[in-house]
């Protein structure tokens, strides 16, 4: 009687298990990337926030976002952070003066090779068989807007101007609290 441990079958099911078990470790090991912080960036195309100083009430601001924060974030984070300047400079209001978000998109491919496995070894890498190509589109926004602050009470009628105070209550409970440190 033959051992049912050593048929091809059998090597195939535990080829197919030990694959499985190899991909969940290598997962484990892969931390999922969390959305951007709010902070400023460290460097010139680092993820946060950025602003510069064009005139004594003119300013230039900027949010990058990393490929896991959506583009509402990105621009609530940029708006939240003009608001905090407004207010850090002894202004009341600011006006948009003009606004942008871009995107940038790459794309993530990936091959999966299917086909007999090696009968001598039960489990390697196919010998022949077709491959399938998959790609997955991965995006990050950057936000920038020029703004022009102003002390005062806001205008009613335009449309294009802020209320610091009230952007800053508005927006700071959506700013994730950061990750604790072990």
């Amino acid at each position: 009687m033959d051992d049912p441990s050593l048929s091809p079958r059998h090597a195939r099911r535990a080829c197919r298990l030990f694959l499985c078990l190899a991909g969940l470790l290598a997962l484990a090991g892969c931390g999922v990337p969390a959305t951007t912080p709010y902070r400023p960036a460290q460097t010139p195309g680092d993820t946060g926030y950025q602003e510069q100083r064009i005139e004594s009430n003119r300013y230039r601001v900027t949010f990058t976002g990393n490929t896991v924060t959506a583009r509402e974030a990105v621009e609530n984070f940029m708006l939240l952070r003009i608001a905090e300047l407004t207010l850090a400079q002894g202004y009341d209001y600011f006006v948009l003066d003009n606004q942008d978000t871009e995107s940038q998109t790459y794309y993530l491919q990936s091959m999966s090779d299917y086909g007999p496995l090696d009968p001598f070894y039960g489990c390697t890498w196919p010998r022949s068989g077709f491959s399938v190509s998959t790609s997955m589109p991965v995006t990050h926004y950057k936000a920038q807007a020029y703004v022009v602050l102003f002390k005062g009470e806001k205008p009613p009628f335009e449309l294009k101007a802020f209320d610091a105070r009230d952007v800053k209550a508005s927006l700071a409970p959506l700013v994730p609290a950061p990750p604790a440190t072990p």
